[in-house]
């Protein structure tokens, strides 16, 4: 009886995540090697597609749009963060230059409300930086969901048995040229935000 791919998978896939990625390309290769033999296809029938992320992103509308809702969250937040700062100055600027008139007890009282809003700063800052990143995570994942979509209609078109990305920490280290489908993803792309913004 034949092993059908989510088997394959289930068998092959390194569940421990402290392997390398020297070990998880290994298992990749096995995985391939051993469900497309389960599935009745040799290795030389096997036809993969390769999709370079990075110019997805920037040369479709969907990655634009993107990039530019994130540059606005992004500048948004650090309006917050200069505005915070620029109190902090102040308050600081002001306790240098009454620092020669206020008593020791005074001195004491405004370093310990400077520390105090200094506290409460760094702790925006982090706030507002988790803020940014689970926004990243946000758009990211839309993306990659509409990406993903795309990608899976033009590998069934094309019968593609595998789709791999490339690029910078892809792990994909050689590939042939005539496999990038990346023009296809962006033209399909752009085509569902014109017809989008047709309708």
């Amino acid at each position: 009886m034949r092993r059908s791919a989510v088997t394959c998978w289930h068998n092959c896939y390194p569940w421990n995540r402290g392997i390398g990625s020297a070990c998880i390309l290994l298992f990749l290769s096995i995985m391939v090697s051993n469900c497309a033999s389960s599935n009745g296809v040799s290795r030389s029938d096997l036809v993969i597609g390769v999709v370079n992320p990075q110019r997805i992103l920037e040369e479709t509308v969907k990655g634009q749009r993107l990039s530019d809702k994130l540059n606005a969250f992004m500048k948004d937040r650090q309006a917050l963060v200069e505005l915070e700062q620029r109190e902090l100055r102040d308050l600081e600027d002001a306790m240098r230059a009454q620092r020669t008139v206020l008593s020791q007890s005074a001195k004491v009282l405004k370093e310990e409300q400077f520390r105090q809003k200094m506290g409460a700063y760094q702790q925006k800052v982090a706030d507002l930086n988790r803020e940014v990143q689970d926004k990243q995570r946000e758009l990211q994942n839309e993306f990659h969901r509409e990406v993903g979509e795309v990608v899976a209609r033009i590998a069934n078109a094309r019968n593609l048995g595998l789709v791999v990305e490339h690029g910078p920490n892809s792990g994909t280290l050689f590939y042939q040229e005539s496999w990038d489908i990346s023009a296809e993803v962006i033209q399909a792309l752009n085509q569902i935000s014109e017809e989008t913004e047709g309708s």
